[in-house]
């Protein structure tokens, strides 16, 4: 005779729902729609839940039944410890979960390193829709992505017809830092930006490389000063620009460094990002040069750490362009597309800057 302890069989909604005198309907409500339950008939599901080791309901099942995953997938640019690090994707993804809280939906963090082919983790993502976040035109992610018969939204970057798009106006904010550099008399300027194509490049860039840059917001940013400068009487393609494929302080200093290397008269340092504006004023500090007595120095972004030493900077609202990204892609009955909104920025100076040593 088998002497062996019985096994209970697992809970399932349909036994849990016998084991209280309920619907299955009810039982799922507790868990997928709280509010149609009184709190105390949904305390005492989740009590019985607990007591017969009942899961919840099968989330691959229930996707299946009603062809929602309830993610939403936001597409990076870089690793997934990226969105941890910069100060402007953490407040942008603040943003952005708020609203996939308000919607009682989960996001997914789908990682498109710039130099990766494989595409398999946007091909094969549960999410009801994508969020791009400031991708290179011509990304494999993002063609992978908008191939997917989900809706997306793009934000900064790339402009394309037919998708929603989240931004600013790049152009006309970074135009204010340069008539800003130019009312106080500066004409010897230098440029550190952020990277301006999906291949690895730290160096000097030349004019044919600013304007065929994959990624528009740098593209913009470099637009907008060659316009003001031109018209000041600068030649552009004088001007240092370099580029720093990585986004980090230790990077923004290593650039200011090969700026003053190819021009050691200029008078301002421009940074398309206040990380790099940071960075600039690192190494400036280092070599004993003042900010801004010596030469001045400017960022874009508007972070807290920027903010707190004073840079003369261009605020944009993060946290605001993550949430309305977030209610374009999640609103009700979403049918529109093409819509482009651009959020106001502010022009902030700081103490970095000052007109230039005679």
């Amino acid at each position: 005779m088998d002497s062996s302890p019985r096994t209970r069989p697992p809970a399932t909604l349909a036994s849990l729902a016998a084991e209280l005198g309920i619907s299955r309907t009810t039982v799922s409500n507790a868990y997928n729609r709280p509010d149609q339950l009184s709190p105390q008939l949904r305390m005492r599901v989740m009590e019985a839940a607990r007591r017969l080791g009942y899961p919840g309901p099968d989330p691959v099942a229930r996707s299946l039944r009603t062809r929602k995953a309830g993610a939403v997938g936001l597409l990076l640019t870089d690793q997934v410890s990226y969105a941890f690090r910069d100060p402007a994707a953490v407040a942008f993804l603040e943003g952005l979960t708020l609203e996939c809280d308000r919607a009682r939906v989960g996001l997914l963090l789908v990682p498109a390193r710039p130099d990766a082919e494989d595409v398999a983790a946007v091909s094969r993502a549960a999410v009801d829709g994508f969020i791009v976040y400031s991708m290179p035109d011509d990304d494999p992610h993002l063609e992978a992505a908008l191939a997917r018969p989900v809706p997306a939204v793009i934000c900064d970057q790339p402009g394309l017809s037919g998708a929603d798009l989240v931004g600013i106006d790049d152009a006309g904010a970074m135009r204010q830092v340069a008539d800003h550099l130019i009312g106080l008399g500066h004409r010897r300027i230098g440029v550190v930006c952020m990277r301006l194509g999906r291949a690895v490049m730290d160096g000097a860039v030349t004019l044919a490389r600013q304007h065929a840059a994959r990624y528009h917001v740098q593209r913009n940013r470099l637009a907008g000063l060659e316009a003001a400068f031109t018209e000041a009487g600068v030649a552009w393609d004088r001007v240092p620009v370099v580029e720093r494929f990585e986004h980090s302080v230790a990077a923004g200093a290593s650039a200011t460094a090969e700026v003053l290397s190819m021009d050691p008269g200029i008078t301002a340092v421009i940074a398309t990002s206040d990380v790099y504006a940071l960075g600039a004023v690192e190494e400036l500090t280092r070599r004993h040069q003042r900010v801004p007595e010596d030469v001045s120095v400017t960022g874009f972004d508007g972070v807290k750490a920027a903010l707190d030493a004073g840079i003369t900077t261009v605020a944009q609202p993060v946290v605001d362009k993550g949430r309305q990204a977030g209610r374009l892609l999640l609103e009700p009955g979403r049918r529109a597309q093409g819509r482009e909104l651009v959020l106001p920025t502010t022009f902030m100076p700081g103490r970095t800057t000052a007109p230039p040593r005679l």
